[in-house]
This record gives structure tokens, C-alpha cells and sequence, in this order.
């Protein structure tokens, strides 16, 4: 896994080196540019666009490089350098980089601290967390809900054996995740099937594919009511508000701008404009990089 891991942060490396340039063109990023990066999922694209633009807009240069992996790529790509900025989940970081730290804290604050302590031996900073926030959500057909008097998680544990479960392909290995749902709920699936996309999972959920699939609370899929999002009764999510992962280097060469910036940016967003960030992209049409255009218009 290790070995998997490095492979993937030297190629991202190149790929970043001529992101600004043509296939042929092996120059870095110019120095001084700050690099976000993003996860491989729309919402976290559209999180990088709102952050590289209020950076942009403190006078930072920035490129922005989408879709780069999974946490277990970008992470370490982040620790060893070959990008600076990362937009995460409060909860699910915290527990990815510190898996051994006992009973989960539900106290965000709490979260907050625990997850900079963890943080900056490895040469990285957790600046301030948004009231914005995205956990992970697990989804019935309103129909199939109704059928089985399925409303919390906890209602699955006798009928999961006979149901196939729809996520992501790292679901397996997440502890918020399957991993979560076995620990926590007791459920064991008949089947899981991997899905490339949340697009894919709703319409796997409408065409019988699947039982119950993941989707963040976010999605805006959820809007509609032959959708159900079953109740955490169990609370196996932790608060996952949207927190800006930087390189203390890089926080400390800009001063006090990048900060400053980022900061404004998570103080001002809102689970709603989640929401509606993603209902721009995911059912409208819009790049992410639009709707974070949109966003700032709103202003």
C-alpha cells in the first residue's frame, strides 16, 4: 500500500509540474504560486474553487488542480510537498490521521484541536473550520423505506444480508463508512457494488440495482422526495465541517493573507450554500468552477 501510495504522489508531481503548460512542457509552478488541490468528487472541487478564489482575491497566485485522488493519495502528497492546500471534512480527517486516538470526540472545537496537534509534526495546518458541513449519508428509495419500515440505520441490521449496498470504491475501508456500518449498526451487506460517482448511485437506487447507497447529507439529489435519507441513530458521524488543510511553510511565506483569506471563505459559507453549490453542478449543468463564480457574485 505504501509503495501504491508514493508511486501515485511522484506522478501527481509531474502532472502539477506542467499543469500551467502544454503536454510538452515540463516547467514547474512558478514560485510562490500556492497549489490547491481537491478530492475526486464534485463537491470538493467546487470547495477548491471558492478557497483558490478568495486567495486570489487577498493578491495570492494560485492553481488549482482537480480530481487529484483519494485521501490516501492527496494527504501525502500534501505532507511531502507536491501541493499546499487542501480543503477537508472535519471529522473523517481527524480520524484518518490520527486512527489511534481512542473514543472519537463529537465536540468540534475538540476535533479541531486534536486534528492541528496531529497535524503539525507533519509540517501542516488545520486553519479554521466552516459552520458549512457535509457527512456521510446513507439512502433508501422512499418506497423501499415504507415497504420494509425502514427509517433509521439501526432498521437495517435484520434485512441487510438480502440487500446490496452502493458507495464509493474506498467505502469497504473506511471506518465512516462499511467499516462503520459492521462496527457500529452490525451490518453486513449481501452484496456491494462500487459506484463511480453519487450521480450513479441515485440512479442505481431508481433502477434496482442497489438497496442503499452513500450520499453526503449535501447531495442534492436528497431534495427529492422518493429519496430517503435514513437517520445516524446511532451517531456513527462525527461533525464533518468543511476545514482548509495548508503546509505551515507555505502558511508562514504568505503572511498573514493566506489566512486571512481562507478564513473568510469558511466564515462566511453555509451547509445551504453546499446545498446549492452542488445543485449547480450535480443538476444544472454549471463546472465547478462557475459555480464558485456564482458564489462570489452573491457577495
Amino acid at each position: 500500500m505504501r509503495r501504491r501510495v508514493l508511486v501515485a504522489v511522484v506522478l501527481l508531481a509531474a502532472v502539477l509540474c506542467a499543469c500551467d503548460g502544454s503536454a510538452g512542457d515540463a516547467d514547474p509552478v512558478p514560485a510562490g504560486t500556492v497549489r490547491v488541490a481537491s478530492y475526486d468528487f464534485t463537491e470538493n472541487q467546487i470547495l477548491a474553487e471558492l478557497y483558490a478564489e478568495g486567495l486570489r482575491r487577498a493578491g495570492l497566485d494560485v492553481v488549482v488542480q482537480h480530481g487529484v485522488g483519494t485521501r490516501e493519495v492527496l494527504l501525502p502528497a500534501l505532507e511531502q510537498g507536491v501541493v499546499d492546500v487542501v480543503v477537508d471534512y472535519l471529522g473523517t480527517v481527524t480520524a484518518f490521521v490520527s486512527p489511534d486516538a481512542g473514543s472519537p470526540e463529537r465536540d468540534p472545537e475538540r476535533v479541531h484541536a486534536l486534528l492541528d496537534r496531529t497535524l503539525a509534526p507533519r509540517g501542516l495546518t488545520a486553519l479554521a473550520a466552516s459552520a458549512a458541513e457535509d457527512q456521510n449519508g446513507f439512502v433508501v428509495l422512499a418506497t423501499t423505506a415504507a415497504e420494509r419500515g425502514i427509517t433509521r440505520l439501526s432498521d437495517l441490521e435484520q434485512p441487510a444480508p438480502g440487500l446490496t449496498f452502493g458507495g464509493p470504491p474506498e467505502c469497504s475501508a473506511r471506518p465512516l463508512c462499511l467499516v462503520g456500518l459492521r462496527r457500529v449498526y452490525g451490518l453486513e451487506f449481501g452484496t456491494v457494488i462500487s459506484m463511480p460517482s453519487r450521480t450513479a448511485t441515485v440512479e442505481s437506487l431508481f433502477a434496482g440495482d442497489i438497496d442503499v447507497g452513500l450520499l453526503e447529507t449535501t447531495d442534492p439529489h436528497l431534495t427529492d422526495s422518493a429519496l430517503l435519507l435514513l437517520e445516524d441513530d446511532r451517531g456513527l458521524q462525527p461533525h464533518e465541517n468543511v476545514v482548509p488543510i495548508v503546509r505551515s511553510d507555505v502558511l508562514a511565506e504568505a503572511g498573514d493573507a493566506l489566512r486571512t483569506a481562507a478564513d473568510e471563505v469558511s466564515a462566511a459559507l453555509t451547509t445551504a450554500d453546499l446545498v446549492e453549490l452542488n445543485q449547480q453542478v450535480a443538476l444544472d449543468g454549471a463546472t465547478p468552477a462557475e459555480a464558485a463564480d456564482r458564489w462570489w457574485e452573491a457577495r
